[in-house]
């Protein structure tokens, strides 16, 4: 470290040393610099245009012994228009959505100021990766994904902003995870709830996974059609040795107009381990690979 301490004062040193090149040095100068555990060590500087660069011309200071070397350069300066504009990296934009939806419980216990920093996040990652175009390459919906948040549940709504059971002490349902499973061959699409659905004392509990089963095209380049077809129940915990029973669906005539049955939302950003849609009616949903 002294040695790259004496070379660095160098740099620093009086205008006789390194600014003042116009006067003819000798042929040859040494200082010695002391190195601890170590002979001295001699930095020569010849008669050369070596003090006499100009920018953008490299320039190098070394300082050899016979344990280290030490050297300084200065960059070339580079030419204007040979610098590409910087593109976030979508890591760091990924772990900082990450961060803002973890602790939101999918979204039942988002405030205003949450539901706007969610939607700051996720606008970021969506404009660093670019346009979805799902239409030569539909396989990066395959799988099961977990649902982390989404900002219709800030209604206190299992549906979101479309009727469902409502989160409240009147009905005391529990969300559990949520899933979707895609199948880009069959073209099923399931959304698969969790849920506790509390009892009268003594009986505990009820646990159940609800799987809404669901047909899927997709229009365009990244909007996704789906179309109702059966909500299927299956009991869990204590009551997993019941048969799973389909809950029947009513007729349309008797279904109400918002909720025909059908519905679509576009993927605005699709990885290997994270996908964002929007719905039709403005729901932000974050997932990750199951």
């Amino acid at each position: 470290m002294a040695a790259s301490s004496s070379v660095l004062s160098l740099l620093r040193a009086p205008p006789a040393l390194l600014s003042d090149h116009h006067r003819s040095p000798p042929s040859s100068c040494f200082i010695r610099c002391s190195v601890p555990s170590s002979s001295p060590v001699l930095i020569s500087f010849p008669r050369s245009s070596r003090l006499e660069f100009t920018v953008p011309e490299k320039r190098k200071l070394a300082a050899t012994s016979p344990l280290v070397e030490y050297s300084i350069r200065d960059p070339i300066p580079p030419e204007s228009g040979d610098v590409d504009e910087p593109i976030e990296p979508i890591e760091p934009l990924k772990l900082k959505l990450l961060s803002v939806v973890s602790g939101l419980n999918r979204g039942l216990v988002a405030s205003l100021d949450d539901l706007q920093k969610a939607e700051t996040a996720a606008k970021a990652l969506e404009a660093a990766g670019g346009p979805v175009d799902l239409t030569g390459d539909l396989d990066k919906l395959q799988g099961k994904w977990r649902l982390l948040y989404s900002s219709a549940f800030s209604s206190r709504s299992l549906g979101g902003s479309r009727p469902g059971l409502p989160t409240g002490r009147l009905i005391p349902v529990t969300l559990g995870q949520v899933f979707q499973r895609i199948d880009v061959l069959s073209k099923d699409f399931d959304n698969i709830a969790e849920v506790e659905i509390g009892a009268p004392w003594p009986f505990p509990p009820v646990e159940a996974t609800a799987t809404l089963a669901h047909k899927f095209e997709l229009l365009g380049t990244c909007k996704i059609k789906i179309t109702f077809e059966k909500t299927t129940v299956k009991t869990t915990g204590n009551l997993a040795q019941l048969p799973p029973f389909e809950i029947p669906r009513l007729p349309d005539s008797l279904r109400p107009s918002s909720n025909p049955g059908t519905g679509d939302f576009e993927v605005t950003y699709v990885d290997g381990d994270m996908r964002i849609t929007r719905g039709d009616r403005g729901e932000l949903r974050v997932f990750v690979i199951a």
